[in-house]
């Protein structure tokens, strides 16, 4: 028996799985939640052998909690839905720790085939079905079709924001500048500068606006009437 935990603020789309999956005879769904803390609350207390998981969640992203999954329960494995589908995603997808990346408007045979394979060890990115080592090889491939080789910080690109960051970004989305970051999260104008610094880096980015494009349209960072600042 595979355990499921569902982790999607949407109801419709959380029903949708739920209802795909429930008929499958190896596979129980455990738990059922909306956001990343929660995940990992229930993860603690569940014990899920797979984690499906939205990149776009309130609070903190699903590449932030595949990460902290990997780092507390490195046995789960994890499957990112999203609908940002592209190659850099799915790279900064996988180097998080993620064992596969769906479209959200994947079959639901592709779906349940794709739990079955990632509780047994597999990874699978688009229709490659990869051991361990086959996934390392392909990881280090992509690393250096899209940065280049090691030896040009490759590394830096691809390292998912660190929770400080993220939220970072999330203000200079709402168009807030450093003076106005630093003083909502009570720290230097400096610090706020050598994070944003260490953000257009590990986004491959030019600047703060080229930043926030991308981490919208990846569905990183929630932009919500209700959260715009006021000027």
């Amino acid at each position: 028996m595979i355990n499921i935990l569902i982790v999607d603020d949407h109801p419709i789309f959380r029903r949708g799985l739920s209802t795909a999956l429930e008929f499958e005879d190896d596979i129980n769904i455990v738990g059922v939640c909306e956001t990343g803390e929660e995940a990992m609350r229930q993860i603690q207390t569940n014990h899920p052998d797979v984690v499906l998981l939205d990149v776009n969640l309130p609070g903190i992203n699903g590449l932030q909690v595949t990460r902290q999954i990997k780092m507390d329960f490195d046995e789960v494995a994890v499957i990112i839905l999203t609908a940002h589908h592209d190659s850099e995603q799915i790279l900064h997808a996988m180097r998080t720790g993620a064992s596969a990346y769906c479209p959200k408007d994947v079959r639901a045979d592709t779906l349940t085939a794709t739990i079955r394979d990632v509780a047994e060890g597999y990874y699978i990115v688009n229709d490659n079905r990869m051991r361990l080592d086959q996934f390392n090889l392909w990881l280090s491939d992509q690393i250096e079709d899209n940065t280049g080789p090691y030896t040009t910080d490759a590394e830096g690109h691809y390292i998912p924001l660190s929770p400080r960051e993220m939220e970072i970004l999330e203000h200079v989305t709402h168009g807030m500048i450093n003076k106005q970051i630093a003083k909502k999260l009570g720290i230097s104008q400096q610090t706020v500068k050598n994070h944003m610094t260490s953000i257009l880096k590990k986004l491959n980015v030019k600047d703060r606006t080229q930043a926030a494009v991308t981490a919208i349209r990846r569905g990183w960072v929630r932009v919500d009437k209700d959260s715009q600042q006021e000027a």
